[in-house]
């Protein structure tokens, strides 16, 4: 399997999770650089047009 082109790494589908949720996957370059690991706490947020996801302890 080859890699992804540059342009088209960041896009990704959604894939179903059990019966009732949808994940994402990141790419790892993004979690690593925000400094994100495995099972960290996260707060979605719903915004006009899209979603916000942050770190449950920034502010």
């Amino acid at each position: 399997m080859s890699r992804r082109k540059t342009k088209e790494s960041n896009i990704r589908k959604l894939v179903r999770l059990g019966k009732t949720s949808l994940a994402v996957t990141l790419p790892i370059e993004m979690a690593v650089s925000l400094g994100w690991r495995e099972k960290q706490k996260v707060v979605v947020k719903r915004i006009k047009g899209g979603l916000i996801i942050r770190d449950y302890r920034s502010k």
